[in-house]
């Protein structure tokens, strides 16, 4: 919603997780809700990727009106979770850079929050203009208990937070759908009832 402010008539902290989500899994949602608590965000995004150009080349990619359907079923129930759909609506492949140029038009002012993964902050090089994305967001590095979160060096600002050990992925849970095992528990309810009902990641 532009124009739309955070407490205090302050403006909004806004969080975004970008990714392909496919599918999304409880690991996300845990990283959202971590991140969206440690630091007082106001919002946060689950931006879902149009093309997501660093994976389009070395496999298959659920369509992305199906991904993004599926978020947005599993974002329905957490709250202060939202399913983004400004990739997608812009369309070609994604760029991050692109995403918060949008998010800091629409919302002037707004504090921008990047979340990535540990693995994610030592290639931020090879994004795409990133010396832009380093000007328009804060970095927030995820990190598991126990592992220290390795910050990139300025000019990026950044800060770490830790989130709960959870060892799922997507690639691993699209393994699973496509050998007959079950995604109960490892997806989220409304997330997996979407799933079914689209007939996505079936052998």
């Amino acid at each position: 919603m532009p124009g739309a402010v955070g407490g205090s008539g302050r403006p909004p902290r806004i969080g975004i997780l970008g990714g392909t989500f496919d599918p999304v899994h409880v690991g996300h949602l845990s990283a959202a809700v971590e991140v969206r608590a440690a630091l007082a965000l106001d919002r946060m995004l689950l931006v879902v990727a149009n093309v997501p150009w660093q994976k389009v080349a070395s496999r298959a990619v659920t369509p992305a009106e199906d991904r993004f359907a599926v978020v947005a079923a599993a974002a329905s129930e957490v709250d202060g979770l939202e399913a983004s759909r400004l990739e997608i609506d812009r369309g070609g492949p994604s760029y991050m850079a692109d995403t918060a140029a949008e998010l800091a038009a629409l919302h002037p002012g707004a504090g921008l929050h990047l979340v990535v993964g540990g693995d994610i902050a030592g290639e931020l090089g090879t994004w795409v203009r990133g010396e832009e994305l380093c000007a328009a967001v804060s970095l927030v590095v995820v990190s598991r208990p126990g592992a220290a979160a390795v910050l990139p060096p300025p000019p990026w600002r950044s800060t770490a937070v830790t989130i709960p050990a959870l060892d799922v992925s997507s690639s691993d849970l699209r393994a699973r759908a496509a050998a007959g095992r079950p995604l109960d528990v490892l997806v989220p309810p409304a997330a997996l009832r979407e799933i079914r009902r689209r007939g996505l990641y079936l052998g």
